[in-house]
């Protein structure tokens, strides 16, 4: 089984660490709601991609709409 032959040194375990940081993501906006959309991907606040609705989005309710509507069915 293969040893190490020498330490690895501080700045030399840097400069390979260098490299795991983050990158920022590049973020374009979307033709119908410009909200910010990950290049080559589907908006996921309305469902268009290249001027037309490929994914069906159900729309989203606050959670003072949600019980109210709640409220409502419990009191039919």
């Amino acid at each position: 089984m293969g040893l190490p032959g020498h330490r690895r040194t501080s700045s030399h375990k840097r400069r390979r660490a260098s490299h795991f940081a983050l990158k920022v993501t590049n973020l374009s906006h979307c033709s119908h709601c410009k909200k910010p959309v990950v290049p080559h991907h589907a908006c996921v606040n309305c469902g268009y991609y290249r001027g037309r609705q490929v994914v069906k989005v159900k729309s989203k309710l606050s959670h003072k709409a949600k019980a109210k509507a709640a409220s409502t069915k419990e009191k039919e």
